[in-house]
């Protein structure tokens, strides 16, 4: 290449960088109320500070969903009070965390899946038949959606408006999430949810583990027969929740293998545990301290004990003693 056509080159460089070739895109979410909300905040967060537009659509009884300047907040009505919102989850949550004999806790477990599924199919309807808000989505052209699946609300969504959709998860109840990403799962080697076994188990828990396994075809069926019948409604033709979540194009699983089990999945499972990790902080003074101290040691400036170190405070040595490997 001659020296002129160099100089051409970084020309054109040059002058394409003066411009921006990308442009945001536009992001429709469906989110799950309580703590998935808290982890998805931070991801609209990031988005928001990259210049893509997002619409966030909620029921307006919630919990943690609020106005933000990073989205803007599309609500519509339900037929529910908030303290009925917070009664009904909080009953729920406390079921699961009971510890019971394996009868009683499926039985338990079908009394109240029944009350929740009512609950977000209830208000899953409101949004789909509400004509205004509904309208101003259509017109919206998003690129995406952004759902929870565990109420596939938002993938119904956007199966109606026909666009993809990212599915931000920490699991799925029956393993649905497995199924329809065609991932292996033998009940001899995976735990089902709620069985409280690893995947070293006995064999009396691997029989347990194939008896809960089938339990929970009648459960899903039981719980999300609702929301197939509305899909279907919605939809115009026979769909299945394992048919509905299949359109997912990318999967964010809230977890890691470092705390779970090895499994086999997906090119289009991306494993996102670390989102719900706190930050670094600032090292403290007893640890500013100890650092100095240390260096001064390596340094050779000193040789410990260190007098300014042995005229600290009882409190602070024993922190930063504390502190070292």
């Amino acid at each position: 290449m001659s020296i002129t056509d160099r100089l051409v080159s970084a020309g054109v460089l040059v002058f394409l960088s003066l411009f921006c070739l990308a442009d945001g895109g536009k992001l429709l979410v469906v989110p799950m109320d309580g703590s998935h909300w808290l982890s998805m905040r931070s991801v609209l967060v990031a988005l928001s500070q990259k210049e893509h537009k997002i619409v966030v659509v909620t029921p307006e009884v919630n919990l943690n969903v609020k106005a933000s300047g990073y989205y803007t907040l599309k609500t519509y009505p339900v037929p529910l009070t908030r303290k009925e919102l917070g009664a009904s989850m909080r009953s729920f949550a406390n079921d699961l965390l009971e510890r019971r004999p394996f009868l009683q806790r499926i039985t338990a477990l079908y009394e109240k899946v029944q009350v929740i599924t009512g609950t977000y199919v209830s208000s899953c309807t409101s949004l789909l038949h509400d004509q205004d808000l509904m309208q101003y989505l259509e017109g919206s052209k998003f690129d995406a959606v952004l759902t929870d699946p565990i109420v596939p609300c938002g993938q119904i969504l956007a199966l109606h408006l026909s666009i993809p959709s990212v599915f931000f998860l920490r699991g799925l109840p029956c393993s649905f999430d497995l199924q329809a990403t065609q991932c292996p799962d033998p009940p001899s080697y995976i735990p089902r949810t709620f069985s409280g076994n690893s995947d070293h188990m006995t064999f009396i828990q691997r029989v347990e583990n194939v008896f809960l396994k089938s339990s929970e075809f009648f459960l899903c069926n039981f719980a999300y027969l609702p929301f197939e019948l509305l899909a279907s409604d919605v939809l115009r033709r026979p769909v299945t929740m394992k048919e509905l979540l299949s359109h997912g194009s990318i999967w964010l699983k809230r977890m890691d293998f470092v705390f779970e089990y090895p499994m086999p999945v997906m090119p289009n499972i991306v494993f996102i545990g670390g989102i719900n990790c706190g930050k670094k902080k600032p090292l403290s003074q007893v640890s500013d301290l100890l650092e100095t101290l240390l260096v001064k040691v390596c340094d050779g400036t000193v040789s410990p004990p260190d007098k300014v170190f042995l005229d600290s405070k009882p409190e602070v040595q024993y922190l930063s003693y504390k502190q070292l490997p």
